[in-house]
């Protein structure tokens, strides 16, 4: 494990410790945040901790030709009880990404630093939102960092059934038709399984972050 400082670096991620953490420290600053996504890494932490760097193996991703739509899902989608938006109100996703009750969780890796973060990041074009509305309200959406040909997404949030689900099809299917590689979900859950993620070996992952493959 390595202990960051000011300067702008990361390890190469065969060296991360066999729980995925690959170093500790450093800032959030939006040149290390590209840094890090474009190295195969990303910050996982909770407050009052120190700001902790990540590259996991194996890695949860979706191939977009995988994506899983259930029957009832579909159903959903027809009837158009959605309005799904991009990048209309970055800040609204990520707060309630932040606020959203999880189960099994006591608080939330998002903080306020990493919120005012990747606001940065979306200043820049770089971090991405979509936002799912119902009746006009915000009831869902999903945010994440977007690299050209891999959407590392970050996390979602539902305030009512299946609002996040629409958030991600919608997402996946934006991606397909601009040709990208894969959608990155970082971590395994039951949830991103039931939708067609599956977990690769990192070496794989990083080919085609570095479009080696």
């Amino acid at each position: 494990m390595f202990y960051l400082t000011e300067e702008l670096f990361f390890p190469p991620v065969h060296l991360a410790h066999s729980s995925g953490i690959i170093g500790l420290g450093g800032d959030l600053s939006p040149e290390r945040l590209q840094l890090a996504y474009q190295s195969g890494i990303f910050p996982w932490f909770e407050d009052g901790e120190p700001i902790t760097w990540w590259s996991p193996n194996p890695r949860m991703v979706l191939f977009l030709d995988e994506l899983v739509i259930s029957k009832s899902m579909r159903n959903i989608l027809n009837r158009k009880i959605f309005t799904v938006t991009f990048n209309q109100n970055f800040r609204a996703v990520i707060s309630n990404c932040q606020k959203i009750k999880r189960e099994g969780q006591n608080g939330t890796w998002i903080t306020d630093d990493m919120i005012e973060a990747y606001c940065k990041l979306h200043e820049l074009g770089i971090a991405k939102s979509v936002e799912v509305w119902q009746n006009n309200e915000l009831v869902g959406g999903l945010y994440g960092v977007d690299l050209g040909h891999i959407f590392c997404g970050e996390s979602m949030f539902s305030k009512v059934s299946n609002a996040s689900k629409v958030a991600f099809i919608a997402l996946v299917e934006k991606l397909k038709n601009e040709n990208y590689k894969l959608l990155d979900c970082q971590v395994y859950n039951e949830h991103l399984e039931s939708l067609g993620c599956r977990e690769i070996e990192r070496e794989q992952f990083m080919q085609i972050l570095q479009n080696r493959i």
